[in-house]
């Protein structure tokens, strides 16, 4: 396994839309591990494909406190959605910047694993919420596009000035 590297906004490469997994073997399974390892080593509970510059429907995450229950979602697909719920949302390619963010809080997902098998997912909460994040990031959609005019570029400066004082 080996760690990859996570784009960071504003690189246009997150907004590409990812192309569905297709073949089902041993890189892809590798691909999942690295995310995985990643996401883990960032720290993050969520991680897709795009963020690491990889074009494909993949996403992985793990919203569990001990970090011992991956999950991996190739080529997903929302069902299902309802309710609202507002959570606050970090990002691994938005370091240390977080926003109050409205979302389902229940969903139905279909999914593949990293063998090519059919699964279905219904969940709330935290990992309902972890799903869409991750999710949009396969369509080019950054967590910063729900927030207002405003509050995203008061968001983003503070982003710009945390880079500035870093580097």
């Amino acid at each position: 396994m080996s760690k990859l590297d996570i784009l960071e906004f504003p690189d246009p490469r997150l907004r590409l839309k990812a192309h569905p997994v297709e073949t089902f073997d041993a890189a892809l399974a590798r691909l999942a591990d690295d995310m995985l390892e990643t996401m883990y080593a960032a720290p993050g509970i969520g991680l897709a494909a795009t963020q690491v510059n990889v074009q494909r429907r993949l996403l992985v995450l793990d919203v569990s406190e001990a970090h011992d229950d991956p999950r991996i979602f190739v080529n997903p697909e929302l069902l299902e959605a309802r309710g609202t719920e507002v959570c606050q949302e970090g990002c691994l390619s938005f370091p240390g910047v977080y926003a109050d963010v409205e979302r389902k809080d229940w969903v139905r997902v279909r999914a593949q694993d990293v063998t090519g098998k059919p699964f279905e997912l219904e969940t709330d909460g935290l990992l309902a919420v972890c799903v869409q994040h991750e999710m949009d990031h396969l369509v080019g959609k950054v967590f910063v596009d729900y927030l207002s005019p405003l509050k995203r570029t008061l968001l983003l400066r503070k982003l710009e000035k945390q880079r500035r004082h870093a580097g």
